[in-house]
């Protein structure tokens, strides 16, 4: 399986607010005539790109979030390209698809940048509709029950 990104997603308190900022974005990119996908700006450049982008391992690897300390969602890589940030310097382009693909939460401690998640030690994704009636809860609630295994 291909290689994994994993980032903190700062200044997003949930799955949802992610998927409309990026939403709105995607928009604002089209309006303007260009290609409609995200763009996160890194400064390093992974120098295993070419692990993460492999075809012959069924597919580009994905761009994990964490948000308020917990793996919550994957999002596929469409490319990873150089770029030049906002002061002109080069940097890295993070071209994700537009997919939000919901995983199995897991705690996560703060980091700085990026790290690479191995195919083997990524959490898994949740099954379709798995989450509606979690995300009813509380948050609190559901740390509590998952540290119980009870969810």
């Amino acid at each position: 399986m291909a290689l994994n990104l994993i980032k903190l997603c700062v200044g997003i308190d949930t799955v949802e607010q992610l998927a409309s900022f990026q939403k709105r974005r995607r928009g604002e990119l089209a309006a303007a005539g260009l290609p409609p996908y995200n763009r996160h700006l890194t400064r390093n450049f992974p120098r295993r790109v070419e692990e993460i982008m492999d075809p012959t391992e069924g597919g580009s690897g994905s761009l994990f979030w964490v948000i308020k300390r917990e793996v919550r969602v994957r999002q596929p890589f469409h490319a990873i390209e150089e770029a030049v940030d906002h002061e002109g310097r080069r940097c890295c382009a993070l071209v994700l698809e537009p997919d939000l693909i919901r995983v199995d939460p897991r705690p996560q401690r703060p980091f700085q940048g990026w790290r690479y998640l191995e195919a083997a030690d990524a959490p898994r994704d949740l099954a379709t509709g798995a989450h509606d009636e979690i995300d009813e809860m509380p948050e609190e609630m559901v740390r509590e029950l998952r540290a119980l295994g009870l969810i």
